[in-house]
């Protein structure tokens, strides 16, 4: 079990002006996944904002109403009751599984209306939408000390049955992963043993114009580590073991978590991750493949699951509780200086990239590959 490398935190006798935090999440849950949710995280959520004197709430994207009528100064209502930057933040990760995808448009445009409303998101739209392309991720986060996993994104549509993505292909080596660009907890991720199966799964993704990631599989038994990084800090990490024969470690697809010491590795390079994004709480995922670390996924609203070996529960109400404290004392420092509408560099998302000199016709010898250095021998 980890000890925590963050210092454990308390909530002070005064919580501020902050009252409540509200989760913005597309109401399109199942009776079944709905219970699951609660009892892993929903409920203790709750109960940890309420320990540190805010209400929890969770409401679907159609539940906020926005009075422009005067549009400097916006009255916005949650189920018909009015609140404010200074009571109230919102957590808008956007959700992009199946059955949410109705909600895509809904949920983002709402996320920039309340960011331009005046309140304070614990992560903006844009980081939103970084981590919810895996493509985008690896692009944004290119030059991380970790190595990303070279990733290549192929769309899908009407004309899928033309190959023209294949075009991109010539440098992936097999066997391969492919995955949606944009889910989570595992779903959907195959493996493709040759390009015949690359165009059977891009053919099914069609069916729902879903987007599509190829990466190197880096072999049987490979590890994942998800590093909980905490007002800049690594603060815990959870280690998932994927079930014999699966290529996949989440829970969801037979895997197993355990929450042991930092990798150092992994410590070191969260100053990086944290220089990046700047937000109190995010999550890194790392994969290891015996021999190496890769950067797999950014996940500016990851799950805070339980150690199933502790019944009290007690690192994930340590994180929980680390992760919301974050949220109130950066909302209190964001009041403080004045509570901009939007982060400076908002319209420059390119502002990240060193200039660097045109392309030549010639790859370098060190360019990035798709080839992972154990997939062929596995």
């Amino acid at each position: 079990m980890t000890n925590p490398v963050g210092p454990q935190q308390t909530a002070p006798q005064d919580p501020g002006p902050l009252r409540r935090m509200c989760w913005i999440f597309p109401d399109r849950e199942s009776t079944r996944t709905t219970a699951m949710w609660r009892h892993l995280f929903w409920d203790l959520y709750e109960e940890i904002a309420e320990e540190l004197g805010l209400s929890w709430c969770r409401h679907s994207p159609d539940a906020v109403t926005v009075d422009a009528t005067d549009p400097a100064r916006p009255v916005v209502y949650v189920d018909e009751e009015p609140v404010t930057p200074q009571d109230t933040l919102f957590v808008t990760a956007l959700y992009s599984l199946p059955y949410q995808s109705m909600d895509i448009f809904n949920q983002y445009s709402l996320y920039a209306v309340l960011e331009q409303a005046g309140f304070y998101l614990p992560f903006p739209p844009y980081v939103s939408l970084i981590g919810n392309d895996k493509v985008a991720t690896v692009l944004h986060l290119a030059d991380s000390p970790v190595p990303p996993i070279p990733s290549i994104r192929i769309g899908t549509g009407r004309d899928v049955a033309k190959h023209q993505y294949e075009v991109a292909l010539d440098r992936l080596t097999y066997p391969a992963i492919v995955k949606p660009s944009g889910w989570c907890g595992g779903g959907g991720i195959n493996l493709a043993r040759g390009p015949e199966d690359i165009r059977g799964l891009a053919s099914l993704a069609q069916g729902g114009d879903t987007t599509l990631v190829a990466q190197p599989y880096l072999g049987d038994g490979t590890v994942d580590y998800r590093v909980y990084v905490v007002d800049g800090e690594p603060y815990a990490v959870m280690r998932r073991v994927p079930e014999a024969g699966s290529p996949v470690a989440n829970a969801s697809r037979g895997g197993t978590m355990e929450f042991p010491p930092m990798p150092p590795e992994l410590a070191e390079a969260t100053a990086y991750f944290a220089k990046k994004l700047a937000i109190p709480y995010f999550c890194v995922d790392f994969l290891y493949d015996g021999e190496t670390y890769w950067f797999s996924e950014l996940e500016p609203d990851g799950v805070i699951a339980p150690d199933l070996t502790d019944p009290d529960r007690s690192l994930q109400r340590d994180i929980v509780r680390a992760r919301f404290t974050a949220y109130r004392d950066a909302h209190a420092k964001w009041l403080a200086n004045g509570a901009p509408s939007a982060p400076p560099g908002l319209f420059s998302p390119l502002a990240h990239r060193t200039p660097t000199a045109a392309p030549t016709t010639t790859a370098p010898t060190a360019a990035p590959t798709t080839a992972a250095p154990r997939s062929e021998t596995r």
